[in-house]
């Protein structure tokens, strides 16, 4: 189907299609893997949920959360409760009134278990909520969430949380429609019975070839949409993405890892090329619960090899910085520590420690990665390493994203790829992931130390206390257990031509809503 692709474009663009060309096509990367916000990790499929569905807040196309489907909040209690008030008249796509109730029921969908929501650890800052998520509590009603009346949403926090605002706008917290689920079950997500809350409503959605959204008129501030339609296509080929942009097919890149590797030094010359740093790191997993991994020596040892600042002159090559520390550089004001640099001759002396000298006896591994010309060069890259400076043979494993995603959450995998883009500008998001039983820790590492001290951080005030402790968890993170190994920092990219596409701006959560891309030409 991809093949066809091009064809399938230019005939839109001519005319000749009964849908004509979207006022916005853009390149998203792969295909979602889903659209249902509980069970959504990956930035794909969350740029899509957003224009569907809307929060108590929303990030601005600066990155910053503003009021959303909520007008306003008080806060009391020194932070502990948050009291939100509704817009009035707000409604569900289909018509039906949208009020704080649905607000309460979704958040009460993600964190059951059954729902078995990867992400429900985000409303785990909600008085008792990680004690029904994991079934400690079975009355929900005992969770710190309440609608009062149909436009106040009460919510009390387990501690003061200072980036719960943040979390209001993130896309596990997002309003779903309980009747519409009810009524499809797990096909609520298909075009003509996704009922969303969004500037978007879900027209149409061609696996392997596009989505397209409709501006939803039913929308609170639909007059300040500017698109009426935006075509997004699940490429993941960074040869083939930028060939459709050249061509005019399509209008802007997105995705950071869609760039050619090999056309980046002639690109980032070009006018139409925008970067900025944002809280991203790209790291691997190690998968900590089988054989030879299960080791720490052997985890410090592939780690060791790893030639980071490599990686991003010779491949990347946009400005990246190598990755000392798994937390980015302006995380809300947190210093990261040292992490343990390169040094092969350590490395070879752990691996002979664990067993294996020289690299004899190793058990053969993978390496998993997701399809991408950025990550199979790095793919190859990291073999080379390995088997040069450890005698190791690793073999490659590419998946295309939905396997890949799958074989990450179920630990089907040795070493894997990994990318993880901050839900708010903190260090907690980076770093209580990784506690032990963690929908998103995907590398089946458990230290009771270290679960203590994320608890630690969340019931601490006074912020460089709480820097302080999740300072030291970050040490075990990468000096000691060292269950990942960052590479490097991300630089955003997307490439459009300024003239013609406005609404779009660098920041620090690489946070881009369909809501405020507008164009300058009048669509030509």
């Amino acid at each position: 189907m991809r093949s066809l692709l091009p064809l399938l474009l230019a005939l839109a663009c001519c005319g000749c299609s009964p849908n004509p060309r979207a006022d916005l096509v853009f390149l998203n990367g792969a295909e979602p893997e889903t659209l249902d916000p509980a069970l959504i990790t990956g930035q794909p499929e969350g740029r899509v949920a957003n224009a569907l569905f809307e929060g108590l807040l929303a990030f601005d196309r600066k990155g910053k959360p503003q009021p959303g489907a909520a007008e306003s909040w008080e806060v009391t209690d020194n932070g502990r409760v948050y009291t939100f008030r509704l817009r009035e008249g707000l409604a569900w796509s289909d018509g039906t009134p949208l009020t704080a109730r649905d607000f309460v029921e979704s958040w009460r969908r993600a964190l059951e278990p059954s729902t078995a929501s990867e992400y429900a650890y985000q409303l785990h800052y909600v008085k008792n909520a990680r004690a029904f998520n994991e079934g400690g509590i079975k009355d929900f009603s005992e969770v710190g969430v309440s609608a009062p009346d149909d436009r106040t949403l009460h919510v009390e926090l387990e501690n003061p949380t200072p980036f719960f605002l943040d979390l209001c706008a993130f896309v596990t917290l997002l309003p779903v429609p309980l009747h519409a689920i009810e009524a499809h079950g797990d096909d609520w997500i298909k075009p003509r019975k996704l009922v969303g809350n969004g500037p978007y409503l879900l027209e149409s959605w061609r696996i392997n070839d596009r989505i397209r959204l409709r501006k939803n008129p039913r929308y609170w501030n639909a007059a300040n949409v500017a698109l009426e339609t935006i075509d997004i296509l699940p490429v993941s080929k960074g040869n083939t993405a930028f060939n459709l942009y050249a061509a005019g097919q399509a209008d802007l890149m997105m995705d950071k890892g869609l760039v050619p590797p090999a056309l980046l030094a002639e690109i980032k010359k070009r006018d139409d090329f925008h970067a900025a740093p944002f809280l991203g790191t790209y790291f691997l997993r190690y998968n900590c619960t089988r054989p030879p991994f299960a080791d720490p020596r052997v985890r410090r040892a592939f780690s060791l090899v790893v030639d980071k600042p490599s990686v991003v002159g010779r491949i990347t090559r946009a400005g990246e910085l190598p990755a000392d520390s798994f937390v980015p550089p302006g995380a809300g004001g947190y210093e990261p520590p040292a992490g343990v640099g390169r040094d092969p001759d350590e490395a070879r002396r752990l691996l002979a420690e664990a067993g294996y000298p020289g690299g004899r006896g190793f058990p053969m591994v993978t390496y998993l990665y997701s399809e991408g010309e950025l990550n199979e060069a790095i793919a190859v890259e990291l073999q080379g390493m390995w088997r040069r400076e450890l005698g190791v043979n690793v073999q490659l494993l590419r998946q295309e994203w939905k396997v890949y995603l799958r074989s990450l959450s179920s630990l089907d995998y040795d070493i894997a790829r990994s990318t993880w883009v901050g839900d708010y500008p903190d260090p907690n998001t980076f770093l209580d992931m990784f506690v032990t039983g963690g929908g998103n820790n995907r590398t089946g590492w458990s230290d009771p130390a270290y679960d203590k001290l994320i608890a630690s951080a969340a019931a601490e005030a006074d912020t460089a206390k709480r820097h302080a402790i999740l300072r030291r968890a970050e040490e075990i993170l990468v000096r000691e257990q060292m269950p990942v190994c960052p590479v490097f920092f991300y630089v955003g990219i997307q490439i459009y031509d300024g003239e013609r596409l406005g609404g779009i701006e660098g920041n620090v959560l690489d946070e881009h809503p369909l809501k405020s891309i507008y164009r300058r030409d009048g669509g030509k």
